[in-house]
């Protein structure tokens, strides 16, 4: 009988598991879900849902070489989803539906509807671990819980690592041609635009790019990467993300691609290669902690007490910080980056996201939705994990006191101003020190189009201060 990868985010032949485990059970066939009310629900942004399909359309073409069919269906949301199974399993005569796990409240319910359906069938549904290094619930305390604190977290990993390495699956091998016809895969899905051709240039999609992205960086920026990361002027950083959260790439090939450079090291050697295989277990925590703790990914706060926090509703400012129009450069330009790019980078996240959920005291979720409608590489997890860190709502996050100024950042990790004078052309003619902070120059910079700051940061720090020490969290 026949065999059934259901592929979601996972769009890749090499280190597939779901799909090795599949064509070596039988002759294979697989399916891709279009589901564009789920996600526009999910607030996933055009430019994501683009690279899907862009990433799909070379996927189809390696399948092909497989003699693998990718069927493409399209239903409403998720709730459609468990029928439009049944009957493809039904129609094509399927033995087993083979699917690598995904986190998450909903994704958990809807995988669980499929299988309920599937009972009634001669259909079987198997799970694989695939997007992750382990499986979620097996990193855990002494006492059994999800760990809370990331270095511990860390510590368990690394030691089951330098134990057993999980290995990287080749390719399969071509099966027999199937009498069954591929669908062609759609450019565009109605209730999502279209991005730009200038951003689509910056994300090419397919394993052969990622892979020669993965490569370069390994090769050329990995060795100072805990050096280069943070200066967003500079080409410091892997930019595969948008890979891994589409699953294009896996993160064994990550974590392979980073110990070759180190010499095989998990936590010594190359402080790079440490790093960065370090950035990759925070995006396994931040998984772990959303299967452990669900409410996290059903728009509630890690920490409750966190939810007496005295939001305000401040539209004029919050569309002021959407728009990059805040009167604070680096806030501005690293907004701008986001809407031309779909992609910021991360110590620009968490500046951002400190300066609306504390600076502004606008709602951290707020903040969450916005980058979500706009990442292309947006992941609930990771997005979740890194806003709720930066407003001291979520595990492990920065204290409450622990604002960072916007115009010292500025002036720290973009010393010449060139992040700030290509993102905002309008403050180019400025020098590398009045650049980080118009305002200083007391209506003298009066002939260029550049709002004044919309808030004064000494007293926004002390209002986020009060907002917190009412909780009962005084330091």
């Amino acid at each position: 009988m026949n065999q059934l990868i259901w592929l979601r985010t996972d769009l890749r032949v090499s280190d597939n598991t779901a799909l090795a485990a599949a064509m070596d059970a039988g002759p294979t066939i697989a399916l891709y879900l279009i589901t564009p009310a789920q996600w526009l629900a999910h607030d996933d942004a055009p430019c994501k849902v683009d690279f899907w399909l862009r990433n799909l359309t070379e996927l189809s073409a390696r399948l092909a070489d497989l003699n693998v069919p990718l069927l493409i269906r399209t239903v409403t949301d998720w709730q459609a989803v468990p029928a439009a199974i049944e009957d493809l399993c039904r129609v094509h005569k399927i033995d087993t539906l083979h699917v690598n796990d995904e986190y998450g409240v909903n994704e958990q319910r809807r995988d669980e509807a499929v299988a309920e359906a599937l009972e009634k069938t001669p259909t079987i549904m198997r799970h694989y671990l695939d997007q992750l290094l382990f499986a979620p619930g097996t990193i855990t305390t002494l006492s059994g819980g999800y760990f809370k604190v990331f270095s511990q977290f860390r510590k368990v990993c690394h030691q089951r690592l330098s134990h057993s390495l999980p290995p990287c699956l080749p390719t399969p091998p071509r099966q027999a041609p199937l009498l069954i016809r591929g669908d062609l895969v759609p450019e565009c899905v109605d209730g999502f635009a279209q991005p730009t051709e200038h951003l689509r240039s910056l994300w090419p999609a397919g394993e052969e790019v990622a892979g020669k992205r993965l490569g370069v960086f390994a090769d050329d920026a990995l060795a100072d990467y805990q050096v280069r990361r943070d200066f967003p002027a500079e080409p410091g950083t892997s930019q595969i993300s948008a890979y891994l959260a589409a699953g294009v790439i896996s993160p064994r090939q990550c974590l392979h691609a980073a110990l070759r450079a180190n010499h095989g090291e998990l936590d010594s050697g190359n402080p790079g290669a440490v790093t960065w295989i370090n950035e990759l277990l925070w995006r396994e925590f931040y998984k772990h902690i959303l299967v452990g703790y669900p409410r996290v990914s059903m728009g509630r706060a890690f920490r409750r007490e966190t939810d007496a926090l005295p939001w305000r509703h401040a539209p004029d400012e919050l569309e002021a910080w959407q728009q990059g129009r805040t009167g604070f450069p680096i806030i501005d330009a690293a907004m701008r980056q986001l809407l031309t790019t779909g992609w910021m980078h991360n110590r620009l996240r968490m500046l951002v996201a400190m300066f609306l959920s504390k600076n502004l005291l606008i709602d951290w979720r707020e903040g969450e939705r916005w980058f979500m409608q706009h990442l292309i590489d947006g992941d609930l997890s990771a997005n979740n994990g890194g806003w709720q860190w930066s407003a001291s709502t979520g595990t492990d996050s920065v204290p409450y006191f622990r604002l960072f100024n916007p115009v010292s950042q500025s002036a720290k990790f973009d010393p010449d101003g060139r992040f700030l004078q290509h993102w905002l052309p309008e403050l180019a003619t400025l020098d590398k020190r009045a650049i980080h902070n118009p305002a200083k120059l007391n209506g003298l910079f009066t002939t260029v189009d550049y709002p004044p700051p919309i808030i004064d940061l000494a007293q926004s720090r002390e209002r986020a201060l009060s907002a917190f020490r009412q909780l009962g969290e005084a330091p």
